[in-house]
């Protein structure tokens, strides 16, 4: 197998060649751990409340000034979705995409917009859909770090989180 998710596996097995054994007794860890493989196995689900109102809160920060006409409505495409519902974009990765989107558009709001509104550089004929972008670099983030691993202490995110927590 070629790519990243093996250029990312070579980087932890050297690395913890040289180190100690990873912990196997960290309930925190474990917790987290837990946690973030239930999240990353959540669809988003359209009928969900907490769906609905994270999809709302994403179209009202990316667009403040514009109010959304609903959840199914064209609107949607000029945030870079395939269609008129945002909701059936999500069937690959699920609720964590959305999560992240959220993230990035509340946390780095200038980098946000930037992208999304593609301020810098000429415009391409064909431009890249965001938000579709976005859903896809959760997506290959999620396969790269092994997130779906039954097993997540062989997984590359607990050799990663381990590489970043180790002293």
């Amino acid at each position: 197998m070629v790519g990243p998710r093996v250029w990312l596996g070579g980087i932890f097995n050297r690395f913890t060649r040289r180190t100690e054994k990873f912990p196997n007794d960290n309930p925190h860890l474990e917790q987290r751990l837990t946690r973030l493989q239930h999240r990353v196995k959540t669809s988003f689900d359209e009928t969900r409340r907490d769906h609905q109102e994270a999809l709302k809160s994403l179209w009202s920060t990316a667009f403040p000034d514009v109010p959304l006409t609903g959840l199914i409505s064209e609107q949607w495409k000029e945030m870079g979705w395939q269609g008129h519902n945002p909701s059936t974009d999500f069937r690959g990765c699920g609720f964590i995409a959305l999560e992240n989107l959220l993230f990035f558009a509340r946390t780095y709001p200038a980098s946000f917009r930037r992208l999304l509104f593609k301020q810098n550089g000429e415009r391409a004929e064909w431009e890249y859909p965001f938000a579709v972008a976005g859903i896809n670099v959760s997506f290959m983030l999620i396969q790269m770090l092994d997130l779906n691993s039954g097993n997540w202490r062989l997984s590359l995110f607990f050799q990663f989180f381990f590489f970043l927590s180790f002293p």
